[in-house]
């Protein structure tokens, strides 16, 4: 049923700039891949899933200082030398422009300064009433998966035609934890491309059966404090990495209560600002794209 669809915007434009070819550019020979991917795919998602309300959520902050100061490794080797983040240089310049084109359609877009996209997505979905649909290609943001409300992810990892639905018995089945542990489970598991150590010794498999056997992280160290049935190496394992549990959860775990403005968030039947949105199609050379994705608004 219709309910709120929450984009991934930056793990979209990162798959539209790395999916669709760099040859497509503007008329001044600006390429405009990412821009025109990601509106495709917004029209596709709009076709597939006819959402009442859909929000494009930003990263205003891509390193937040509170997950910073938690753990400084936190996506440390994604600084470039002035300090923002290592970007494409042709893919910096069409993230304007892609929010340029969601504010002329009337799409609603909020990032909230000093948290990262998924804080507003984890936040939106606390406050929902209904369905809620996050499209995303990270795997952290499973752990939203609810059944009981519903909420699932529409993982992106093979395509936005090819999308996998992600429920709770998804998340079982890969990775043999309760559907709601995702996020304790990354805790233990680590997470490389984040900056995230894990638990030294603790690989996926074990992270999974100790999830799965205590039920939280948090019963997870109370057995490790309070002498609780473990080996004696997850114990000794467990223990050295004292430091790095307290504070890991803080920096896994999304925001549900960051201070998201309040918004309509209602998806638009027509464009917002018809001559802004022409005047892009013209500079941009993206009338295709365009006229695809007001077609599917219109046809909702």
């Amino acid at each position: 049923m219709p309910g709120l669809m929450l984009l991934d915007t930056p793990s979209l434009y990162y798959r539209a700039f790395y999916g669709v070819p760099e040859s497509l550019t503007a008329p001044d020979g600006m390429p405009v891949n990412a821009v025109r991917g990601v509106i495709d795919m917004i029209a596709m998602l709009v076709r597939a899933h006819s959402p009442a309300e859909l929000v494009a959520c930003m990263d205003a902050d891509w390193r937040p200082a509170f997950r910073v100061a938690a753990i400084p490794a936190y996506k440390a080797h994604r600084v470039a030398q002035d300090g923002a983040e290592e970007t494409p240089s042709t893919l910096a310049p069409q993230v304007p422009v892609i929010e340029q084109v969601l504010d002329a359609l009337g799409v609603a877009r909020i990032g909230v300064p000093g948290y990262e996209a998924d804080d507003v997505m984890g936040t939106l979905t606390a406050r929902a009433r209904g369905p809620v649909d996050v499209v995303t290609g990270d795997r952290d943001l499973f752990q939203l998966v609810d059944d009981s409300r519903p909420v699932r992810v529409l993982y992106t990892a093979r395509g936005v035609k090819n999308l996998q639905p992600v429920d709770e018995a998804a998340v079982t089945g890969k990775y043999g934890i309760p559907g709601r542990a995702y996020a304790d489970f990354a805790v233990l598991r680590g997470d490389p491309s984040d900056g995230l150590p894990g638990v030294p010794g603790v690989g996926e498999k074990t992270a999974a059966a100790l999830i799965t056997r205590f039920g939280s992280l948090e019963a997870l160290l109370r057995a490790v404090d309070g002498g609780g049935d473990l080996t004696a190496g997850q114990r000794a394992k467990l223990s050295a990495a004292h430091d790095y549990l307290r504070v890991a959860p803080a920096v896994v775990r999304v925001a549900h209560d960051a201070p998201v403005p309040a918004a309509d968030l209602a998806l638009p039947a027509t464009p917002r600002d018809p001559e802004a949105l022409a005047a892009l199609a013209e500079r941009y050379g993206i009338g295709g794209p365009l006229d695809r994705l007001t077609s599917a608004l219109a046809a909702r």
